[in-house]
Order: C-alpha cells, then structure tokens, then sequence
C-alpha cells in the first residue's frame, strides 16, 4: 500500500529504526519518513548513509554502530536525541538466524552468536531508549519477533526471538503507567532482496544449503497461505503498531506468517 494513504501519520514524531540498511528495517524507516517522521537509520553496515539519503530532506539521519553492545546502543539514541531533540518511538528490528541447522549440530560458539545477534540489540536499545522515552511522558517501542518460535534448524534463535516475545510482554507491564506501550511483530517468512551484507559471511556449506531448503519447505508449509510475505507486507504491520492508530494495544505480539502464529 502507497505511503500516500497515510501521508502525516508520524509527522511530529521522532522515530529511531535498527536493522535499517536492507530488508523490512529499510522498507520500514524509508516509510515512516515518507509519513512525515523524522527518523534515524541504525545499523552496523555503513551503506546505512546512502539509504538514509533516499528519504531525502532533513527528516533523516543515518548513524553506524554495532547494537550487540550497550555502547552502541545508548550512543544511537544519545545521537537521536541530539540530532532531532528527542525519541517517541524505537523499531528494533536487528537479527536474523545466522546459520540453519538441526540443534545437535550447533556449536556452542555458535549458539552465543545466535543469541548475540538476534537478542541482544533488542534488550539493549530498549533499556537505553528508556531516558529518552521516560523524558519525553510517552513513547512506542515495536520490537520485530519472529514466528520462528516454533520451527526447524534455528533453535538457537528461536530462543533469542522467544526472548523477544518475553521482553515484549514484561515491559508492557512494567511501562504501562507511563504512558509508554511496548508490543511487537512476529514475521514468517518474508521475500526480499539478495543481502548486501551476508547472514553469514562464512558460507553455507552443502549440507547447510540442505537444511535451509528444509526451513523454507517447513515455513512455507506451516503457512496457510502456503507462501513467503513481501517486505511490504511486514513493513505495514510494523507502522501500524508504532501509530497513534494502535493506542490501546500493549504487550501483544501480532504474528505476520499467513496464518502460522509460530
């Protein structure tokens, strides 16, 4: 759907999105300032500049950092703050399984990994988003889960995104009273362009292009609709949870899979 129809929806706001240099985070951010927000483009890729550049004006910025630390994390916002003279709302959408393959044949370095990348960042910018939220009465949070919950070859970042869904509901709780809703997507699979940075810059072996083909094959299955999402398709529910459209609902995580709740 064309930006268009919700042209204004976030003008007055400030918007920080992670994970905003491919994929849903870019779909996501070029939106949100195309709705009249002014939004920063997070992300550890330095191309994260050139798609900032997109939106045009002076309605975004780019920042590169790496929010698997909480250094990166608390100077992204610092920079927000700075730049557009606060934050009202934060999308994270850092993460993504680095590698499929069945649990037994996970080393335990790569399950830190997994859980490093796809937990981290979240539980991170949430907790140095916070001043800045807590400063201005009010605030969104929209965490990007995943349906992956429940699936194959990735249980190490099932756990993070079961982590995510956790953070999600507990901090609902917690910030209600403040005026400050925190809820979250659940995506299923999703069509998008090659990657311009790799998930996992090692390669695949042969055996882990096999498994992969058995993840696409389950999540396609456990699909009603029996196929991949569009970017458009995530980036819409993602926008519409961090609206003033969606101002009575907190502590939910809404599954975007087809029908798969994961």
């Amino acid at each position: 759907m064309s930006a268009a129809r919700f042209e204004g929806r976030f003008a007055g706001k400030v918007l920080v999105v992670t994970g905003a240099a491919q994929g849903i985070g870019r779909a996501v951010a070029l939106r949100a300032a195309a709705e009249g927000g002014k939004v920063l483009f997070v992300d550890r890729a330095d191309f994260v500049t050139e798609v900032a550049a997109e939106a045009g004006g002076d309605r975004a910025a780019a920042y590169n950092t790496d929010l698997e630390t909480h250094e990166g994390a608390a100077a992204a916002m610092c920079f927000a703050a700075e730049r557009f003279g606060g934050i009202d709302i934060l999308i994270n959408n850092v993460g993504g399984a680095i590698r499929m393959r069945p649990f037994a044949e996970f080393e335990p370095s790569q399950i830190d990994a997994e859980i490093r990348r796809s937990l981290m960042p979240t539980l991170y910018c949430c907790h140095a988003v916070l001043p800045h939220l807590f400063a201005r009465g009010a605030g969104t949070i929209v965490n990007v889960s995943s349906n992956a919950t429940r699936g194959i070859q990735r249980v190490p970042y099932s756990a993070a995104k079961g982590g995510v869904n956790a953070i999600t509901q507990s901090l609902a709780m917690e910030l209600a009273e403040r005026n400050i809703r925190v809820v979250a997507t659940a995506p299923g699979g999703t069509e998008a362009p090659p990657r311009r940075v790799p998930r996992n810059a090692a390669g695949d072996s042969d055996a882990e292009r096999a498994w992969m083909g058995d993840v696409v094959a389950q999540v396609k299955q456990s699909s009603f609709m029996k196929r991949y999402g569009s970017i458009e398709e995530q980036a819409a529910p993602i926008l519409f949870l961090a609206s003033d459209e969606a101002s009575y609902i907190t502590g939910s995580v809404l599954p975007v899979a087809g029908g798969d709740l994961g």
